[in-house]
């Protein structure tokens, strides 16, 4: 691995807060009181590569958008995933407010209304046999709690997940996670889990390219041939850079799980309620997980809260045992700005507003690529949306990413927020509430960025 692969490797989840163009950047744009705040974070934080120390400030958000602390506004494309409704939205703010007067709290041992009409109506929404439901108050210890499910409910203690893959950073997580920014230098991680390539047909280990034979689906099923003992194949089921797996993907693998009694956790955190232009992004592939688990933007941006969702036979597998024993298991103000979350991504079309805004991005984005050569692709999903920056070099796509982390911080200039992933793909992920107006300055901004970039790889003529 050269350095420079080693270094995307790192900066797969995001831009790292010790590159020079950042402190650059904030020099150039953050006021005294702002960077005050920062130095002050810096100075009670523990120190991470993807947080503290922070780029800048924020004093509020609404919509589709974050106001910073010297009020300077910018479209949110990142928002972490949680802001499928846009921030603030007032049915949300106004279901937490109503809660928080009636029952603040739920203690272990009792229920409540809020939980019990939550997972009424996510296992009425779930596709297929998913009829059980368990809360956490985030989406790392509701994959923990799937991982248990799995275990309790096999016999079986073994995995097969993605390299390049995240499900959280506690330490199951990232065991079963493939991204070396939070697997390097951490020490033993759980025994038994595999990992196999993900379906990335640019980056594809088999080399099959455009003419895909779907090798990588095949090689799950060889590994759990050989291992024979696996509890579960655990996946995104779309990989928010994003990678788009083709279509028969997942239906091979779930028969492939099937044949070898290993169970099929989708982990859908960051994609779910509609932000790829189906409520549950495994609808896009006609399969049914016998796990499926949410999070991010259930709690409606606002208030944390995730859901396991599990097949109802599954139930029986802990007899009295524990999964979660979480203290806000069912915390009803988090069930309530989900439930508030759910009636709004319904009553306000929002997955198909999704595949309508999506479209409309995704053209407009490739017709920039045609005056951009360093876009070598364009890829979306309803609106999780990618643009990879590269050069074509002897057959290959060499990653541009010092361009692409230019083109970050010119269009944070411009007012455009997103994030960087595997350290050269744009991933746009904007609210779904975000109007046609906000998409189209976002692209301008974008393409203005672009025109700035200053070229720092060799690009060749393709072989």
């Amino acid at each position: 691995m050269d350095s420079q692969t080693a270094l995307d490797a790192l900066r797969s989840e995001g831009d790292l807060n010790l590159s020079p163009r950042r402190q650059s950047w904030a020099s150039r744009h953050l006021d005294e009181p702002t960077r005050q705040m920062v130095a002050e974070d810096a100075e009670l934080f523990l120190h991470q590569s993807l947080s503290s120390p922070c780029l800048n400030a924020l004093q509020k958000c609404s919509g589709a958008t974050l106001t910073d602390w010297q009020g300077r506004e910018l479209l949110d494309f990142h928002g972490n995933n949680v802001h499928q409704v846009g921030f603030g939205h007032p049915r949300v703010l106004e279901a937490i407010t109503r809660q928080l007067q009636e029952l603040s709290f739920c203690p272990r041992r009792y229920t409540c209304a809020p939980a019990i009409e939550l997972a009424r109506e996510l296992t009425r929404l779930a596709p297929g046999r998913l009829k059980r439901v368990l809360f956490a108050p985030g989406g790392t210890t509701a994959i923990g709690m799937a991982l248990k499910l799995a275990r309790a409910a096999t016999g079986r203690f073994k995995t097969i997940s993605m390299w390049e893959s995240f499900h959280g950073a506690s330490l199951d997580c990232i065991s079963i996670g493939g991204e070396a920014i939070f697997r390097r230098d951490i020490g033993p991680l759980l025994p038994g889990c595999e990992h196999v390539p993900p379906p990335d047909n640019r980056h594809c280990p088999f080399r099959c390219g455009a003419a895909c034979n779907l090798a990588c689906a095949d090689y799950v099923e060889y590994v759990l041939e050989r291992e024979g003992d696996v509890a579960a194949v655990i996946a995104e089921t779309v990989r928010c850079t994003p990678f788009i797996p083709p279509l028969d993907y997942w239906k091979r693998i779930r028969a492939a799980c099937d044949r070898h009694g290993a169970l099929l956790i989708l982990d859908e955190i960051p994609i779910c309620l509609g932000r790829t232009g189906r409520l549950f992004a495994c609808e896009h592939y006609d399969v049914v997980p016998d796990m499926l688990v949410l999070g991010k933007g259930l709690g409606g941006g606002v208030f944390p809260i995730a859901a396991l969702l599990a097949r109802e036979d599954l139930n029986s597998a802990l007899a009295h045992g524990a999964l979660g024993h979480y203290t806000h298991e069912k915390n009803p103000v988090a069930c309530a700005a989900a439930l508030a979350t759910l009636q709004v991504v319904q009553a306000e079309g929002l997955p198909a507003r999704a595949q309508e805004l999506g479209a409309h991005l995704v053209e407009r984005l490739r017709r920039l690529a045609l005056r951009h050569p360093l876009i070598v692709d364009v890829r979306g999903l309803g609106l999780l949306v990618g643009v990879e920056l590269g050069y074509p070099r002897n057959g290959q796509i060499v990653r541009a990413s010092d361009e692409a982390e230019q083109v970050m911080y010119h269009c944070l200039s411009g007012g455009l927020n997103f994030k960087i992933t595997q350290g050269n793909i744009l991933t746009l992920t904007p609210a779904l509430t975000i109007s046609r107006a906000q998409l189209d300055r976002a692209v301008d901004i974008l393409d203005q960025a672009l025109a700035r970039v200053v070229p720092t790889s060799r690009p060749t003529t393709q072989g």
